[in-house]
């Protein structure tokens, strides 16, 4: 017995919870994707504007992030403890892309060069990590089990 199902109704996150790993392995590969094509917008908007507001965010990137930290929620439904170890890194992915869009605004308002999201990309590649082990699970399960059966 669930310790929630009197307060919530979780039924349906067993229906779904098999997918949900493999959906965050696709949305964490999205995410590094994104985040390089709002960059490279970044940078066109960054030439052509003159006004302080000149950069906006990139609609499928902040899909991308919302999706992850939904999804994480939804997973650490379905697996507790692995879900709540996914969501540090999503969360800090959340700050970073706040943080660094706050930074780019401040680089197009003063004329700088835009940096590329180092710390972004880091971060994204680590969620990417977490996301193919707990998604491609059944690629090195069996070599695993060969080592520690």
């Amino acid at each position: 017995m669930h310790p929630l199902q009197f307060l919530v109704p979780l039924g349906w996150i067993e229906t779904i919870g098999p997918i949900l790993p493999i959906a965050l392995f696709v949305l964490a590969v999205a995410n590094v994707g994104t985040r390089l094509l709002s960059h490279r917008q970044h940078e066109q908007q960054a030439a052509e504007g003159d006004d302080d507001e000149a950069l906006d965010r990139y609609a499928p990137h902040v899909f991308t992030n919302t999706g992850l930290v939904t999804m994480g929620m939804l997973f650490t439904l379905y697996r507790p403890t692995s879900g709540m170890i996914f969501m540090i890194p999503v969360i800090g992915l959340f700050v970073t892309d706040f943080f660094e869009f706050e930074s780019r605004l401040v680089e197009a308002r003063n004329d700088m060069e835009l940096e590329r999201p180092k710390a972004g990309i880091a971060i994204s590649l680590l969620v990417v990590v977490y996301a193919a082990y707990y998604g491609l699970e059944f690629l090195y399960s069996p070599y695993l089990d060969l080592i520690f059966a």
